[in-house]
C-alpha cells in the first residue's frame, strides 16, 4: 500500500513519469487497485490482473525505485504550479468528457469556471497577412464576449490568437508540447508569462520535460478538449492545425474552417476540411449561435442562482452531439416526463444541453 501519510496527488504525479502507463492502463490499474496509493504499490498479480504488458510492470517497478511521489509533489508545489488530476473535482469539465483523458494536468496560472466556455483558434506557423488579420478579429470577439481562448503558443496563428485575447482583456490558455517549466518557442517568453496573468500554461507531460517534435501532435487533442469548437484559422494541407481538427471530430467538437483562396497553398487545408463537412466560419456571430453562445452571461448567471440538481448529470450521461428524443432520455434515465422536460429547460438555460429540433436534445 502507499503511504496514507503522502497527499494522492504525489501518486499520479509519479504515475505521469512511469513510460507506457497512459491513460487506458491507469484506469485499468485503478480498477483493480481502488485508488492511486494502491495501484502505485501493486503487486505483480494486480498488475496482471489489469492486463498490464511485460515492459509496463518493468516500467512501473523502476519507477518505485526511482521516482519519490513526495518529491515529485514538492517541486511542483515549489514552482508554484497547480496539477489537476482524475481525482480533482475542479478538473476542466469539457477536458472531463474526452475518451481517455490525461490523468494529470500541470497548469501555471489557474484555470476558472469560466474557461468551461472556450474555443480554440488554431493554424499555421507561416500565417499569412489574411490569417492574421482573421486570427486577431476572432480572438478580440470571442474575449469580448466572454469566451476563453484556447491555442498552442507556437508562432503564427497561435501566437496572434493568444496575443490578442490578452490585449482584448480576455481569459486564454496555452497547452503547450513540453513541461509548463519548458517554454517554446523562446520568443513566446513574455507572452507566456502573460497568458499565465490572464489564464494558464497547461500541458500533461511531466516537469522538465523538453519540447520534442514528437510532442506537439498528441498534445492537440487536449487543445480540442478543453474546447466547444475549434476553428481551423489558416492550413496547408500538411499543417498540424488538421490533427487538431481530427482530434476535435473525434471527441465530438464542431469544427470550424475559415475558407481562403483557392490559389494559396496555405489555405488548401481550411477548404478541404469545408469541403469535407467542416463549417465554413464567415463572422463570430455563426460562432457563437453555432456553440449556443450567444446568451452566455444569462447562462452563467442561471447556474449561480439555480441550485445544480444531482438529476442534470444522469441526463448529461445519456446525451451526446447526436440529436436523442425526449421520449428516449425519458426511457433511458427512467424519470417522469414532466421531471425530464423541466430539468432540460433548466439545463438549456444553464448552456448545458440545446434544443435542435422537434423534442430533441444534444449535450451543448
Amino acid at each position: 500500500m502507499g503511504d496514507s501519510a503522502i497527499d494522492p496527488t504525489a501518486y499520479w504525479i509519479a504515475f505521469n513519469k512511469v513510460v507506457g502507463i497512459g491513460p487506458a492502463r491507469l484506469r485499468a490499474l485503478l480498477d483493480v487497485c481502488g485508488d492511486i496509493a494502491a495501484a502505485w504499490s501493486a503487486s505483480i498479480a494486480a498488475m496482471q490482473e489489469a492486463r498490464l504488458d511485460r515492459r509496463s510492470m518493468e516500467n512501473l517497478l523502476e519507477a518505485r525505485r526511482t521516482v519519490n511521489p513526495a518529491r515529485e509533489l514538492a517541486r511542483a508545489q515549489q514552482a508554484g504550479f497547480h496539477v489537476f488530476t482524475w481525482d480533482s473535482p475542479d478538473y476542466p469539465a469539457n477536458l472531463r468528457t474526452i475518451d481517455q483523458p490525461p490523468p494529470v494536468l500541470f497548469a501555471r496560472g489557474r484555470l476558472t469556471s469560466q474557461d468551461e466556455w472556450a474555443v480554440a483558434l488554431v493554424g499555421t506557423r507561416r500565417a499569412s497577412a489574411y490569417g492574421r488579420e482573421v486570427a486577431q478579429v476572432l480572438a478580440t470577439e470571442l474575449a469580448r464576449n466572454g469566451i476563453t481562448v484556447v491555442s498552442g503558443l507556437a508562432l503564427g496563428i497561435d501566437t496572434v490568437a493568444h496575443r490578442a485575447a490578452v490585449e482584448a482583456g480576455g481569459r486564454t490558455l496555452a497547452v503547450l508540447g513540453s513541461g509548463v517549466d519548458q517554454l517554446y518557442p523562446p520568443q513566446n517568453r513574455g507572452l507566456a508569462a502573460a497568458i499565465a496573468d490572464q489564464g494558464a500554461l497547461l500541458s500533461d507531460y511531466p516537469i522538465g520535460t523538453r519540447p520534442e517534435a514528437s510532442n506537439f501532435p498528441p498534445r492537440n487533442r487536449i487543445i480540442s478538449g478543453l474546447s466547444r469548437g475549434v476553428v481551423i484559422v489558416e492550413a496547408s494541407d500538411r499543417s498540424g492545425a488538421l490533427i487538431t481538427a481530427r482530434f476535435a471530430a473525434e471527441q465530438g467538437r464542431e469544427v470550424f474552417a475559415v475558407p481562403g483562396s483557392i490559389l494559396h497553398p496555405g489555405s488548401a487545408g481550411c477548404n478541404a476540411l469545408i469541403r469535407d463537412g467542416a463549417a465554413p466560419l464567415l463572422s463570430v456571430d455563426d460562432l457563437l449561435e453555432t456553440l449556443n453562445l450567444t446568451r452566455l452571461t444569462e447562462q452563467i448567471d442561471v447556474r449561480q442562482s439555480v441550485p445544480a440538481d444531482p438529476q442534470e448529470q444522469r441526463l448529461l450521461a445519456h446525451l451526446s452531439t447526436q440529436p436523442a428524443y425526449i421520449d428516449d432520455i425519458v426511457r433511458a434515465v427512467a424519470l417522469e416526463p414532466a421531471q425530464v422536460s423541466s430539468l432540460l429547460a433548466v439545463m438549456e438555460l444553464k448552456g448545458l444541453v440545446r434544443q435542435v429540433g422537434a423534442l430533441q436534445y444534444v449535450r451543448a
